[in-house]
């Protein structure tokens, strides 16, 4: 059961992890994600953000014992993202994360961004397909075409803004302290909200840990980085980069 809680999770009753995930007509995909969240994070608050949705998102999400937040009409995953943030900087959450509802992120993985996160040992934890570490093999991830060329540009320029590398800029599993809730609650302007997100964090001189993790492969849907889509997002984020690169010089 969502609602349920757990003592190591919570303080005077109260839940100090909220996890949000932006849904636009996901009900299929919601239950098994909303189950896994239950059995590795039994004592956080869930909130599912409903984008618009046409089918019964709403509905199956609340008879899991989620909060929901529901959009009138479909307002993008810019909005939603925006939203979760608010309502955990709102509701005075030690933690907030994130994860997607296609089942795409174990929650395993996710519950190691929150410990650090809680740990104190950074203020913003992102989870990487493409960085390797201890139970997490070199190339696991084989990128090919637009995606691959898409990805290498990406890391690219993130590199250079930055001023690190990063491997995985797109990436959806975060989790966020009180710190920076307010900050990426404010609304984005641009179409890669992951990145500009990114480009906020770094910004603000906030701690930012790149993480390794295993993800599952999208239960349907196709990926963003997929022939013309792969360069229209390249030149978004292109405009992104450039944006943050010249808000980080004035601030020199």
């Amino acid at each position: 059961m969502i609602s349920a809680r757990a003592p190591s999770w919570h303080d005077a009753g109260v839940a100090d992890v909220v996890v949000f995930i932006p849904a636009w007509n996901e009900e299929e995909n919601l239950p098994a994600v909303l189950d896994e969240l239950g059995t590795e994070l039994p004592g956080a608050d869930v909130l599912v953000v409903d984008d618009g949705s046409t089918d019964a998102t709403g509905e199956v999400a609340r008879a899991r014992g989620a909060h929901v937040l529901a959009f009138p009409e479909n307002r993008g995953l810019r909005a939603g993202i925006a939203a979760g943030y608010a309502y955990a900087h709102e509701h005075g959450y030690a933690v907030c994360g994130r994860v997607d509802a296609d089942g795409q992120h174990p929650v395993a993985e996710l519950r190691r961004l929150v410990e650090e996160v809680r740990a104190g040992r950074c203020d913003v934890a992102v989870g990487s397909r493409y960085l390797s570490g201890v139970d997490h093999a070199p190339y696991r991830y084989r990128l090919e075409g637009p995606r691959r060329f898409g990805t290498a540009v990406t890391r690219r320029a993130m590199g250079v803004v930055l001023r690190r590398p990063f491997h995985d800029p797109m990436s959806g599993m975060w989790a966020v302290g009180a710190a920076a809730t307010e900050l990426l609650s404010r609304p984005y302007a641009s179409g890669a909200p992951e990145v500009e997100a990114l480009v906020r964090v770094t910004n603000a001189g906030l701690r930012l840990e790149e993480v390794p993790v295993e993800m599952r492969p999208r239960a349907g849907g196709e990926s963003k980085l997929q022939g013309r889509k792969a360069v229209g997002l390249v030149v978004t984020v292109a405009g992104t980069l450039l944006v943050g690169w010249r808000l980080m010089r004035r601030r020199r």
